[in-house]
């Protein structure tokens, strides 16, 4: 028998089929791959680290943006508590004008049972039960109809009605004006945790050495900022000993503005010894003491120490008080600092001032000439 013929096709050594379609779709596969390869190669190279001093400048900018952010929060949470004052009171209102409102309908109810004991349902009854006690008045005249006291009963009742939806609607705005700050307050927040975020991220990605360098960058800073600061110093011991002797001279004046200046260095004392005790304890935003404090919290504590009430947030801190210029400082003044008023310290002296400086900080002394001053107050 003759043999027959094979109908299958010749298979290659891996296995597949001369001519089958699946050699088509690896190559295909295959020159993609390539292509992919080829475009990769060809791709914009990956950005180049930053400089040491790129990230130095990032990471202030970014803190100082956080300072901001967290006076932010802090208006955000005294509109807060503000606005839940006002809910709490206008709570307290309502409930006080539905009592007075139920005593008012009280008083309408005994008269309207008096009525329908004598018959059938009678003005006053009609009043109880109507959408709108004007409009009754108007079509009925009932006020004609009703004794003296019953009358005074109608106003009393349609006074307290009134008073009671009024306080409904204070209750009401003030709530809208309560969620409003709540939300503020929690866009605040989240604005500082994002900038403080992405400044420890920038800080963790540096190498020990460069860990090293950025320490000695810092350290040249504040040699600086020091150096301005002793320069300052110097100047004010020659205006202090220039005072001196002109106080000493026989034309002194009468000596009213030497009381002034010992007044309000009486309250700066009181001051300066509470922020130099406060000295060591962390900064924390939005912290207003005892354990621990942002920039404006600390302030605002060490002036209440002398009887004087500070505004919470260095934006409005900045408008309490007398502007004075940075030659003219006194001890306890305020200096403000960057363009957007975001940090504070109070003066000490000799070019130097207490602050909490930044998370990670703690409260401690430094010159002023750390950062760029904006101004400088007197708040007493």
């Amino acid at each position: 028998m003759p043999a027959l013929a094979s109908h299958r096709r010749t298979r290659s050594r891996t296995g597949v089929r001369t001519g089958s379609p699946a050699v088509g779709i690896t190559t295909a596969a295959l020159a993609s791959v390539t292509l992919l390869s080829a475009g990769s190669a060809s791709a914009a190279p990956a950005e180049p680290k930053p400089s040491v001093e790129e990230v130095q400048k990032k990471v202030d900018d970014l803190y100082r943006q956080a300072g901001g952010a967290t006076q932010q929060y802090n208006k955000a949470k005294e509109a807060t508590e503000k606005q839940r004052r006002a809910v709490d009171r206008a709570l307290e209102d309502v409930a006080e004008r539905a009592d007075k409102l139920n005593e008012a309908r009280r008083t309408l109810g005994t008269y309207a049972a008096a009525q329908y004991r004598e018959g059938a349902v009678t003005p006053t009854a009609a009043l109880m039960f109507a959408d709108s006690p004007q409009s009754y008045f108007d079509q009925t005249q009932l006020m004609d109809r009703l004794g003296d006291r019953q009358v005074r009963a109608v106003a009393d009742f349609q006074t307290q009605q009134a008073a009671a939806g009024e306080k409904r609607a204070e209750a009401a705005k003030s709530l809208e004006s309560l969620t409003a700050s709540q939300a503020a307050l929690r866009t605040s927040k989240q604005n500082v945790q994002r900038k403080l975020g992405a400044a420890r991220t920038l800080l963790s990605q540096l190498t020990a050495e460069e860990k090293a360098r950025l320490a000695a960058l810092e350290r040249r800073k504040e040699d600086e900022a020091r150096r301005k600061a002793e320069a300052k110093a110097k100047a004010e011991e020659r205006a202090r000993t220039e005072t001196e002797q002109e106080t000493q001279a026989p034309s002194a004046g009468t000596g009213s503005g030497s009381a002034a200046s010992g007044s309000y260095s009486a309250k700066a004392a009181k001051v300066l010894a509470f922020a130099r005790s406060q000295i060591g304890k962390p900064y924390v935003w939005g912290a207003t003491g005892p354990s621990s404090y942002d920039c404006s919290g600390l302030t605002q504590a060490a002036w209440k120490e002398a009887g004087v009430e500070l505004p919470r947030t260095t934006w409005d801190q900045v408008k309490v008080g007398t502007r004075v210029a940075t030659g003219d400082l006194l001890p306890g003044d305020l200096v403000f600092f960057y363009d957007d008023i975001s940090h504070v310290g109070i003066y000490i002296g000799d070019g130097m001032m207490i602050h909490a400086p930044k998370p990670g900080a703690n409260v401690r002394e430094e010159s002023i000439y750390y950062m760029p001053v904006y101004g400088s107050v007197r708040p007493a």
